[in-house]
């Protein structure tokens, strides 16, 4: 009793009653006492009744105990800014209680104690986390003197576990509870709880769940949202929804934060059925749902796949009051891409840059609009997002840096893959097993297995393990090469490694068996696949359909479509596209046409490709009215036509020489805002020499090259063509001649363009190619650029033919050379090839007509010379009797 003396509170209460001291004391501590209630009454209590002023005060009181809330809670700011590398960092500083506010008694046991630190609890997690995980971390907190004050371990807890170590926040919890005045609380549970849900620790989560209710805390709302929060992310809704029935059995109402969170469990899984189920009883229970509800919705059927339905949960959402954020629209613009609709897609993102819809792109919008480029294979595109992200000041995390290095990996542009892997690396980032695959297809793509390979040995060693999609494009690097043999090895390393293969692998197998030419391979792969129980789907299937097709065994092509659908395995749009365009390339244009009605009774929706095999079916047999017809429906389906469409379209009015619709479908196609390509202006330029149209070829040529459409071998040989023609068609009459030369002339330079563009390649330019260039320029007179061009060929060790030596020499002869006729007779000797009979009569028929009488008796002898010498070197071997041979075998290059 503190009768006549002072108390702790700091209050004289001389002469009071001992049971009233708590009675005032509880009253002092009140929050807001009422004027006069601490004033003792007018009676017999009081010691000095004549006195008009209080004993004590309210004053006092009240300030001890403000200091000690306003000390728990004092927080500071601490900003450190660097301008030399232009970087700040804000922290927030929080003191706790320290030495000045413990009790009296733990203040005199450490004053004498030199090694008792009076640190804040910003110090201690600071200095806890320097440790590591195996160093002594109780050897610090047993140094630090707040630790007498129990107030400090709800501090300690939220901040260390903010800091998100996970380890060291248990052994500081560990610490804690051993602690004698330690007091279990729910928010030091509940913060616990949620460490351990975000590094996906949900049994020990679990765990914590049922040791606080043994430590007599009971669980909370927040208690069971944390918990459910943690099985949702650990994709465990089943354990979410049994909590929430936990949660009303204990007589806990859900809050929206609650059913948020049930729902987010749901929907990440891809049960997006039982999230609507959710979300309908939390409107049944007169919970309205918000934002966040309405975009975990959103998520919830990204996730299942249902991106029509998300769609047009969106467009309901417009209706509310309810105003999309960034990642409304982002879930928005994923779905859009991945339906195909990227206009659509790109509009939000124009709106969002523009602020049209108050909401700014983030660096998921920029990721998925990266994403949406490379889909669409604009890759340039790709690096201007990448681009725009930096400029707006947003940082790209590794997923943005994936993103990119996937779209040039996906075109096998592997410079520019690994100039992206090496930045990830210069800014801090460690690349993960999705770098390092990307980074391996860019060099499958780009026929480098070798180097694929080094960068799976390079995973390897920076312990990145390899996963199931990093083994399937090692096996596409080797396996689209031709290397069989290490595909297969590296199947079996990837099962020694514990990695079991899947329908994919054995697709890419499949289809390294077609690039390889071995079909005894293919048999075998499919029994692999059968051994390891891994039933085939309709991709699996293509792919086998497609690897025997490309080697011409129909029969057997024919057989497993046949087991397909014995098996009932459904065939979609690509497996009749495989069969259609293989029947095509085997001229079995009937069976591709039945192909087409079995697709349509089975109301199988007709594919780009499969109109563009159809039509060129219906080329192949003359049908153009059906052509023309099947490319009207594929416009009538809302099935935009391609530039295959069209090659395809231009082709069947190339087989029926109508030149004038190839020329008005060609310029429809740019009126589409289709590209055309060079197979699509071959096949055009083709039409118009059939058509008789050589001129028009040239203009053709000259709008590729304004275009910057490069030329490939065909539309080299049809300008080359256009050009003979244009000479054939105006030869014999000189006014028509003149003109002809003249309007050569005009494009000479592009000839000899064309000429220097074919020299580097003429090694693989084909042989009928280089025949028709050389005929073009002995008829045009340019007999010297004909040689040149020969020795060119000769020196490159292209494989010459009979007919070359006819060109040269019909030309030589015509040109009056026959010095240079007779030594090419000779060259053709000793290459192996036979003279043919009128070969040597045109040069005597040359030496009696225009010889004249001082050559005639030269050329007749050196023949009879020539004769003689080929008789002796080939005596059982008759001359060829090959008459003049016609323009058209020009063209073909079959090898005598």
């Amino acid at each position: 009793m503190y009768i006549g003396g002072v108390h702790p509170l700091g209050v004289y209460l001389e002469g009071v009653h001992p049971s009233s001291v708590s009675l005032y004391i509880s009253m002092a501590s009140a929050p807001n006492p009422s004027p006069g209630i601490l004033d003792f009454p007018q009676s017999n209590h009081s010691p000095h009744p004549k006195s008009s002023k209080p004993i004590f005060t309210t004053r006092k009181t009240l300030i001890s105990c403000k200091k000690s809330r306003s000390a728990l809670e004092e927080k500071k700011k601490v900003v450190f800014v660097d301008y030399d590398n232009g970087e700040h960092q804000v922290s927030t500083h929080v003191s706790g209680l320290r030495k000045s506010d413990i009790p009296k008694r733990y203040r005199l046991r450490v004053k004498a104690d030199r090694f008792q630190k009076d640190w804040s609890v910003s110090e201690v997690v600071e200095r806890i986390l320097k440790l590591s995980q195996w160093d002594d971390v109780e050897g610090i907190l047993n140094h630090w003197i707040g630790r007498f004050s129990r107030k400090n371990f709800t501090l300690l807890i939220r901040e260390i576990t903010q800091m998100g170590s996970l380890e060291h926040s248990v052994q500081v919890f560990r610490w804690m509870k051993n602690q004698k005045n330690y007091c279990a609380r729910n928010d030091i549970y509940n913060m616990m709880i949620r460490l351990h849900a975000r590094h996906n620790r949900v049994d020990q989560a679990r765990g914590l769940f049922f040791e606080m209710q043994k430590w007599r805390c009971k669980p909370d709302a927040e208690t069971y949202n944390t918990l459910i929060n943690a099985h949702g992310r650990a994709g465990q809704w089943r354990w979410a929804m049994n909590i929430m029935d936990d949660m009303l059995r204990a007589a806990i109402p859900p809050s929206r934060s609650t059913y948020n969170n049930l729902i987010n469990a749901c929907g990440s899984s891809g049960n997006w059925k039982e999230a609507l189920n959710v979300c309908k009883k939390m409107t049944e229970n007169g919970v309205g749902p918000d934002l966040v509800t309405h975009n975990i919705v959103l998520s919830a059927y990204k996730s299942g796949d249902q991106y029509s339905k998300a769609l047009s949960y969106f467009e309901l959402m417009k209706g509310t009051n309810i105003r999309p954020d960034t990642t409304t629209l982002n879930i928005v613009i994923y779905c859009l891409v991945k339906l195909g609709q990227y206009g659509n897609a790109i509009d939000i993102f124009n709106s969002m840059k523009e602020k049209i819809s108050d909401c700014c792109p983030d660096v998921v919008t920029l990721t998925t609009i990266i994403h949406l480029y490379s889909v669409c294979g604009q890759i340039e595109n790709c690096q201007t997002a990448f681009n725009t992200m930096l400029a707006e000041g947003l940082k790209p995390n590794i997923v943005s840096y994936n993103a990119l290095l996937g779209a040039y990996a996906s075109h096998g542009m592997h410079k520019e893959a690994l100039s992206v892997f090496n930045e990830i690396k210069k800014n801090g980032f460690r690349p993960d097993v999705v770098s390092y695959t990307s980074l391996l297809n860019a060099y499958g793509k780009s026929q480098q297995p070798k180097k694929a390979m080094e960068v799976f040995v390079l995973m390897r060693q920076n312990h990145c393990k390899p996963n199931l999609v990093t083994y399937n494009a090692l096996i596409d690097a080797y396996g689209s090469n031709g290397l069989l043999t290490e595909a297969v090895e590296i199947l079996h390393k990837m099962e020694q490694n514990g990695v079991q293969p899947n329908i994919v692998s054995i697709c890419t197998l499949l289809a390294a068996c077609g690039h390889c030419g071995q079909k005894v391979k293919i048999k075998s792969v499919l029994s692999a696949a059968e051994l390891r129980g891994i039933k085939l789907n309709t991709a699996a299937y293509n792919s086998a359909i497609g690897s025997y097709l490309s080697l011409g065994e129909y029969e057997k092509a024919l057989s497993l479509y046949r087991a397909m659908r014995t098996k009932k395995v459904k065939p979609d749009p690509v497996t009749y596209n495989v069969l259609i365009s293989g029947c095509c390339k085997m001229s079995k244009y009937g069976d591709a046409l039945a192909f087409l009605d079995e697709m349509m009774d089975l109301k199988i929706p007709l594919s780009k490709e499969v109109y563009s095999s159809v039509i060129c079916a219906y080329s192949k047999q003359g049908q153009v009215t059906e052509a023309e017809s099947m490319f009207t429906k594929m416009r009538m389906a809302g099935c935009r036509p391609d530039v295959i469409t069209y090659t395809a379209m231009i082709h069947a009015y190339d087989v029926a020489e109508n030149w004038e619709k190839a020329s008005v479908l060609f310029l429809e196609m740019e009126a589409d805002d289709v590209q055309p390509d060079s197979i699509a202006c071959s096949a055009l330029m083709r039409a118009f020499n059939k058509g008789g149209q050589p001129a028009k070829v040239l203009v053709l040529a000259q709008f590729m090259r304004e275009k910057n459409i490069p030329f490939n071998n065909s539309s080299f040989f049809e300008m080359v063509s256009a050009c003979s023609l244009l000479l054939i068609l105006f030869k014999g009459e000189n006014a028509f001649w003149v003109l002809a030369m003249s309007f050569l002339t005009c494009y000479w330079r592009e000839i000899i363009g064309l000429i220097k563009f074919i020299e580097p390649s003429i090694s693989v330019v084909s042989i009928g190619l280089l025949n028709q260039l050389l005929h073009f320029l002995g008829k045009s007179g340019k007999i010297e650029t004909m040689m040149k061009i020969f020795y060119k060929i000769v020196a490159s060790g292209a494989e010459i033919n009979f007919h070359t030596y006819w060109v040269l020499l019909n030309n030589l002869l015509a040109a009056g050379n026959w010095r240079k006729y007779i030594e090419v007779l000779q060259w053709m000797e000793e290459a192996g090839l036979q003279p043919s009979v009128q070969m040597y009569c045109s040069l005597s028929s040359f030496a009696q007509t225009r010889g004249g009488a001082e050559y005639a008796a030269v050329i007749q002898e050196i023949l009879e010379s020539l004769k003689r010498n080929s008789r002796n070197q080939n005596p059982t071997k008759k001359p060829n009797d090959d008459s003049l041979l016609p323009a058209s075998s020009l063209l073909d290059g079959t090898k005598v």
